[in-house]
Order: C-alpha cells, then sequence, then structure tokens
C-alpha cells in the first residue's frame, strides 16, 4: 500500500479534536465511577501548559487494572459513537498491548509498515501491580520486554527494508505465532502482579521508567486542560520528577518532536479507508 506521506498536518486542528474525546472519556469514568489519571505528557501538559504541550499530538490516560478492565468490558454501551475503545480484547490485527479510545469517522496510520487502519485517539494505558522487590522486578520486566519485542515485530511489514536478510527476524516470528498468541503472551505478564495488592505499580508501556509508588496516583485530581476540567494523579509534581526530572523547563527546540503520523485524514472514516484500500479489519 502506497500513500502520501501527510505529516504536515495543522497540529492545532488535530488537538482540537482530541478534546472532546477525553471530555467523553472523563463522563463515562465519572459516571460509572472508574479510576482514571492524565499521565504522560498529557499530565505533564496540564501542569506546565494547561494544555497540550504545544507539539504534541496525541493524549494519554491511565487506568487501575480493574477500572480499565470494566471500561473494556461495557465500552460498546457506554461509549457514544464515533468514539469506540479499541485493544487486544476486540481487534485480532491489534498490535499494542494497551487500548485506545479512538474517533471512528477519522482515520489515522501510524506507520507505513503497519497495515493498522485506526482513528485519531487516547491511549489508555492500564497501571498493573509490579514486585517491589528490585531483582523480582527487574526479572520479570525483561521477560515482558523480550516478549513485547516479538509483538512489535509481528504486527509490522516483515518486508519494510526489503526482502534480504533484514526480513528474516520479521519472517520467522510470523511463521512461529499469531499476533493473538503474542498478545496473549504479553497481557499474562502485565496481569501477574495485582494492582491491589501491590504498593508498587506500573505503566508497562514505559517498561522501567513506568514503575511509581501507588500511593502517587492517590485519589485522582482535578486539573485544568484546554480550559476544562480533568482527572490526574495526585502528586504531580512527584510523578512529573520522577519522569521527566526538571518538568517545568521545555527541552531544547530539536528535541520538541511531535508523532508525525503517516498518514490522518479527519474527515475520513477509517472502516472506509480499509475498504478503499483493500484493508480486512480483524474482529
Amino acid at each position: 500500500m502506497r500513500l502520501i506521506n501527510t505529516a504536515n498536518y495543522d497540529i492545532k486542528t488535530l488537538q482540537a479534536r482530541l478534546v472532546p474525546m477525553l471530555e467523553c472519556i472523563d463522563k463515562v469514568c465519572r459516571e460509572h465511577h472508574l479510576r482514571y489519571y492524565l499521565w504522560a505528557g498529557t499530565m505533564l501538559g496540564a501542569v506546565r501548559h494547561k494544555g497540550f504541550i504545544p507539539w504534541d499530538d496525541d493524549m494519554d490516560i491511565c487506568m487501575p487494572r480493574p477500572d480499565y478492565d470494566l471500561l473494556l468490558a461495557h465500552c460498546h454501551e457506554w461509549m457514544p459513537a464515533p468514539f469506540e475503545v479499541v485493544g487486544p480484547h476486540n481487534r485480532s490485527d491489534y498490535p499494542y498491548p494497551f487500548a485506545k479510545v479512538e474517533d471512528s469517522s477519522t482515520t489515522v496510520l501510524e506507520r507505513p509498515d503497519f497495515n493498522f487502519p485506526e482513528g485519531i485517539y487516547v491511549d489508555i494505558f492500564p497501571i498493573d501491580g509490579i514486585p517491589s522487590d528490585k531483582a523480582v522486578a527487574t526479572k520479570h520486566l525483561k521477560k515482558y520486554k523480550f516478549w513485547r519485542h516479538l509483538l512489535f515485530f509481528r504486527g509490522r511489514d516483515p518486508f519494510k527494508h526489503g526482502k534480504g536478510p533484514r526480513s528474516w527476524w520479521p519472517l520467522l516470528i510470523h511463521k512461529m505465532y499469531s499476533l493473538q498468541q503474542l498478545q496473549d503472551k504479553v497481557q499474562r505478564l502485565m496481569t501477574q502482579y495485582k494492582f491491589d495488592d501491590c504498593e508498587q505499580v506500573i505503566d508497562y508501556d514505559s517498561v522501567f521508567r513506568g514503575i511509581v509508588a501507588k500511593k502517587i496516583l492517590g485519589e485522582p485530581k482535578e486539573y485544568e486542560f484546554e480550559g476544562k476540567k480533568f482527572l490526574g494523579v495526585s502528586d504531580a509534581h512527584q510523578y512529573l520528577t520522577e519522569m521527566y526530572g526538571d518538568y517545568m523547563t521545555p527541552p531544547p527546540k530539536e528535541k520538541q518532536i511531535q508523532h508525525n503520523f503517516y498518514y490522518i485524514n479527519l474527515e475520513l472514516p477509517y472502516r472506509e479507508f480499509a475498504k478503499q484500500n483493500n484493508i480486512t479489519i480483524a474482529r
């Protein structure tokens, strides 16, 4: 599939489309008593900019695993169109170990080697338990990183770099495992330690940097974001310091990097895009 790289999209237009998605998530979570927290760059944006980091083109939240699982179990009844929760729980071609709330009236291709159309999205990272014993946690996370690496290669086009030796490793993974088999393995590792039983918790997407004391999350606290009120971590200073160091000082210009999605269309539903390009959306 050959598409024109449309990385030069207007970031302000995209950001304006993302805020109503977060408003919808906030409404659903408050109505059904689910905990969520602004997370990563979105939490940083709320504190430093009271909104988006100027070059940020996505949004991140996290949810303790019990709340995350409830949202996934009821998303079809709770989430109004055109928004939908997409993840390994309902798409067998899904290449990430966490779910997203997507706007199905839009189309995004993150990478040219991922044959996975989706809508613009808010990432939802489940927060799981992790052992306080550093040696046990390190061994566990090394195992997770190995299987997560295989999942990444299984989700991409094995011929990204042509049909020479660089395709052999991805091809071998394609022959050995289905995407669903690798998802199952990764999900078992992520849920091995229960959120409620641990003093330390983890956002597995950040691997070792994702480990935080559960008390830092605390009770969700309101923060201003683009003129709205959303919920974030209780101890934002501690969380952001551990994640970013001097978080109130923006990085130099050369490190102010956005996603640069490979293809994005804010007017075309991703299922229509899939039809036009003969892509089967798996269920």
